[in-house]
């Protein structure tokens, strides 16, 4: 079954298919506003690890008590057929990039990145994800990762701190498995997106 973004991109055409997929992707981004209390930041939820269930806990229970659809590092239920991410030593690890708080502005939400993220900004990384692809082709130069799998057509798993925006030198093939990448990672403080994370001249790495 081909993936939910490459059916929206046949069906809408060339031009308005990456906006229509990136929609679908960065849904959360979005949505994001409903989930910050009216003092402001707020903290990072306490959440296991991308792909780990919650100890005593599973399916919607467990969905829930990892906290709302659309914000935090997302919730990989046990019962998903799609495994979670293996343990990886030589990439940025999830827990890295979603331990963020954020505050509200007038008219935006602001990411306040902590001394180790912004460590990362301008430099070469690796990351491993879940892709999800921007156009209807089988190998992809502009994508999506997300820490955790999607679970439908309009769903995000987690919010724009569970994602990475991919721009690739050289095409990486789509697939329902893990990807990992490597390339020159920045960190966004003002996307127009919404998007926190961006990696640039990627590559597939093995």
């Amino acid at each position: 079954m081909p993936h939910p973004a490459m059916v929206c991109s046949r069906r809408y055409g060339s031009a308005p298919r990456r906006a229509c997929a990136l929609v679908v992707a960065l849904a959360a981004c979005f949505a994001a506003p409903a989930q910050v209390g009216a003092q402001g930041a707020k903290p990072a939820a306490e959440a296991p690890a991308p792909g780990a269930p919650l100890p005593g806990t599973g399916g919607a229970a467990g969905a829930a008590a990892a906290g709302p659809a659309g914000a935090g590092a997302g919730y990989h239920s046990p019962s998903s057929p799609i495994a979670p991410l293996p343990q990886r030593n030589d990439v940025v690890p999830w827990s890295v990039l979603t331990d963020l708080t954020k505050k509200t502005t007038k008219d935006r939400i602001v990411p306040m990145f902590n001394d180790a993220q912004k460590g990362l900004d301008k430099t070469t990384q690796r990351i491993q994800g879940f892709m999800v692809p921007l156009d209807a082709k089988p190998t992809q130069t502009h994508f999506i990762l997300t820490s955790v799998p999607l679970t439908c057509s309009f769903c995000t798993p987690g919010g724009p701190e569970s994602m990475v925006e991919v721009k690739a030198k050289t095409p990486v093939r789509y697939s329902l498995e893990p990807v990992v990448v490597e390339g020159k990672f920045t960190v966004l403080s003002n996307d127009p997106y919404g998007l926190y994370y961006r990696m640039v001249d990627a590559v597939p790495v093995k």
